[in-house]
């Protein structure tokens, strides 16, 4: 037997492979190749981990804090995450209805494939984050896109919401502030969602928050705090954003015992905890002074307001102004049947790879997103790299026609 005459999980089949992924990774090869590549694709802050982050890992290291820890995450962890959702989310946990885990995303995915049996729905507000449909499909749920417009800032309604629920409906997914296009959703439309929610008791939401820090215009509303979801929502967090810990693969859920122990096992039977210096580098983060994130955020607002600044410019392009996380989310329509004479650009994709080879930056299509007008632009990136790949787009856009 060959490898291509294997057959494969048809869960696993049915999944396709990360783009922001592929292209961060192709925008990489490039790089080593000596193509001088600007990469606005990744999801990745651009900042050091702050320094009291990384010394209580270093401490950790020296005092052999380098063994197996609890599965579900070090007490000490646990209890500053409960105090954390409880000053900043105003939300109560117990440290055992926390489970720390590696990363964000495998929170999200744990909890698709604890909850999600098949022939569920999970309900995914379009665009979304690449992953959620194919959590899904992992699970052997079928991932229902409900279609937003920038006209409603992305956001759904509780109306539409009223009519997307079925009785196979399992979980709604949430993100708010939003990958990709930064928008963030009001007290009064969560509410207005949650009301809807009331009526079907047997539909739970993942509310990712993991750039809840990231907000510049808007104010954060934890889905969970709002009047009876608490025992219905599962929190999802972590530390790759807003303290700039990507590598340090830590995340975590809050939810009710039942719904955690589930995840936990899955969790126990798979990678185990997280690492457990980056779980004492977690503490020090939620422990250290909030001025470290306000100055990230800061410049992460100046940089946007330059890049949205300069996408406006560009005939065609609309370029909504986001309210957090660190993306713009344009639409491209006016450029999709373009040309620079040589090159079709006939879907983002083509804009996306047309933008890379000639002009050198990569961008994310947003097909992958579930927009395909779109494209998303990362501007986690240095100023200087910014400067230059604003001035890249703005030629690359010149250029067709």
């Amino acid at each position: 037997m060959t490898v291509m005459e294997i057959s494969f999980n048809p869960n696993v089949e049915r999944m396709a492979p990360s783009t922001t992924l592929a292209i961060s990774a192709r925008a990489a090869e490039l790089k080593r190749q000596g193509v001088p590549v600007i990469g606005l694709s990744a999801g990745e802050p651009d900042f050091d981990t702050p320094a009291p982050i990384r010394e209580a890992a270093i401490a950790a290291i020296n005092a052999g804090f380098t063994h197996y820890t609890q599965n579900a995450g070090i007490p000490e962890l646990r209890s500053e995450i409960c105090r954390s959702l409880k000053e900043r989310n105003g939300l109560n946990y117990s440290p055992d209805e926390i489970l720390c885990s590696n990363g964000a995303k495998q929170s999200i995915a744990m909890t698709v494939i604890a909850l999600c049996r098949p022939g569920d729905e999970v309900l995914i507000p379009a665009p979304y984050w690449v992953s959620y449909p194919e959590m899904a499909h992992l699970a052997g749920a079928s991932p229902v896109v409900m279609q937003t417009n920038v006209n409603a800032a992305w956001r759904i309604t509780g109306e539409e919401l009223e009519q997307a629920i079925t009785p196979k409906t399992r979980v709604l997914i949430l993100c708010s502030p939003s990958n990709p296009t930064g928008s963030v959703y009001s007290r009064a439309e969560l509410e207005s969602i949650a009301a809807v929610l009331r009526h079907h008791e047997h539909v739970f939401v993942i509310s990712d928050e993991i750039y809840q820090h990231i907000v510049y215009d808007s104010s954060f509303t934890s889905f969970a705090s709002l009047p009876g979801m608490k025992e219905r929502t599962i929190t999802v967090n972590g530390f790759s954003k807003a303290y700039a810990m990507t590598g340090w693969r830590l995340g975590y859920l809050a939810a009710e015992r039942p719904i955690v122990a589930a995840a936990e096992k899955i969790q126990g039977q798979t990678t185990s905890a997280p690492s457990s210096i980056s779980q004492k580098a977690g503490v020090a983060a939620l422990q250290m002074d909030r001025a470290v994130v306000d100055g990230m955020v800061a410049q992460f607002r100046r940089r946007r307001d330059f890049l949205h600044a300069e996408l406006s410019s560009i005939d065609g392009l609309v370029c909504p102004l986001p309210e957090g996380a660190f993306y713009l989310f344009p639409d491209v329509s006016a450029y999709l049947g373009t040309s620079d004479g040589s090159t079709p650009i006939r879907s983002s994709s083509d804009l996306c790879l047309y933008l890379m080879e000639q002009h050198l930056v990569a961008l994310v299509p947003g097909d992958a997103f579930g927009a395909p007008n779109c494209i998303r632009i990362s501007y986690a990136a240095s100023d200087d790299d910014l400067r230059e790949a604003a001035r890249r787009l703005v030629k690359g856009f010149a250029g067709l026609s």
